[in-house]
């Protein structure tokens, strides 16, 4: 299923190190802040339901030529390139956080994802950014779990899957590449942090860069603002740029604002972007529309470009 150029080279380079030094004392600066307000939150939230989505996509009738894509909620996007099926950091569940039990302790949702994992179609492969709660929900992946189904981590996360019931598993660093089906996968550096819990710090984190011969398709992950996203431009245009623009304020060293978004959209050249990571999960204090408002703001003449702007709207291109 898998080949990959670089998979067993572990040495990490000068740069690359340095970066990752810079960007855990960010994490950590970031943690020491977002502990009160978090569990202050999970105290608030506990009785409060959960909206239904939006919009219902149908990507039953999508078909197999083409790039279809749904937006689901938080930073879970279905997409189908010609016919291959991805779906990227995959949270169905109302709650996401630490399992107790029978119970998930953790950050609860405002709105409900636009499919559930039954209605979803076979999915190929599974695209993981990162270890964090809101990304990388074990209960949502145990649920996922199936023979014919591929997985992309990052580095050092692998070990939190039964890698044994899906079809491969595959960690992924900056720079390196992996061939899954048809799709050629190129793993991007991004500004943020991959520690699920405080100790530990060694989990990778990443952007994407997925390629086939007639699409390329980027997922941002979660990033505060970077120009790293210039290594996806090439000789053909990005089709779409999948990035977050949510959970900003107060916490603009680990996530990149609405403007910032579009102009790293702009720096792997993507002709059109579906804004993700907002609407979904309370992680911040700016108002529920405001990073979708801003987002078409800065879309300026462009807003067409846009193709998503609430939870369960779907987009195709032939």
């Amino acid at each position: 299923m898998f080949s990959k150029n670089t998979h067993h080279i572990k040495t990490i380079c000068p740069r690359a190190r340095n970066a990752k030094l810079v960007q855990l004392a960010d994490a950590a600066r970031f943690a020491r802040g977002a502990a009160p307000e978090f569990f202050r939150r999970v105290q608030n939230e506990r009785k409060r339901s959960v909206g239904p989505a939006p919009f219902l996509p149908h990507p039953e009738k999508w078909p197999d030529r083409g790039l279809h894509a749904a937006w689901l909620g938080h930073s879970t996007v279905l997409l189908k390139i010609d016919g291959f099926t991805i779906l990227t950091d995959p949270v169905l569940g109302n709650h996401c956080g630490v399992r107790v039990g029978p119970m998930t302790v953790g950050l609860k949702r405002m709105v409900a994802p636009a499919l559930l994992r039954p209605q979803l179609p076979h999915i190929d492969l599974i695209l993981l950014s990162h270890a964090h709660f809101d990304h990388f929900d074990l209960p949502t992946l145990r649920g996922l779990e199936r023979p014919g189904t591929a997985v992309i981590t990052a580095s050092n996360t692998s070990d939190l899957l039964r890698v044994a019931r899906y079809r491969s598993v595959a960690e992924l660093g900056w720079g390196e590449r992996v061939h899954v089906g048809p799709l050629s996968i190129l793993g991007i550096q991004v500004r943020h942090w991959g520690a699920r819990l405080r100790s530990d710090t060694h989990r990778g984190y990443n952007g994407y860069l997925i390629e086939t011969d007639r699409r390329r398709v980027v997922f941002g992950g979660d990033t505060a603002y970077t120009d790293t996203f210039r290594a996806a431009r090439g000789s053909r245009p990005v089709d779409l740029a999948i990035m977050p623009i949510g959970a900003y304020n107060p916490w603009i060293h680990a996530h990149c604002n609405p403007e910032q978004a579009w102009r790293m959209g702009a720096d792997c050249g993507a002709e059109h972007l579906l804004p993700v990571h907002h609407q979904t999960f309370r992680l911040s204090r700016e108002p529920f529309f405001e990073p979708v408002e801003r987002f078409m703001e800065a879309a300026g003449s462009r807003p067409e470009s846009v193709v998503t702007t609430r939870i369960g709207q779907e987009w195709s291109q032939d």
